[in-house]
């Protein structure tokens, strides 16, 4: 039994937005700044944690 061929669709972009196009931000943060404040974060908590 042949295959049914389908015809293929048009390809549009009608609808298809680009945010990284859109947004500006205002706050670029490095890798590095980010695991920082992480690091800083846990020590604060763990300082907090034995002293009380």
């Amino acid at each position: 039994m042949p295959k049914k061929s389908r015809g293929m669709m048009p390809q549009s972009t009608a609808g298809l937005i680009r945010y990284f196009e859109e947004s500006d931000e205002q706050i670029k943060l490095k890798p590095e700044h980010i695991i920082g404040i992480a690091i800083a974060i846990i020590i604060l908590e763990l300082l907090l944690k034995f002293m009380l």
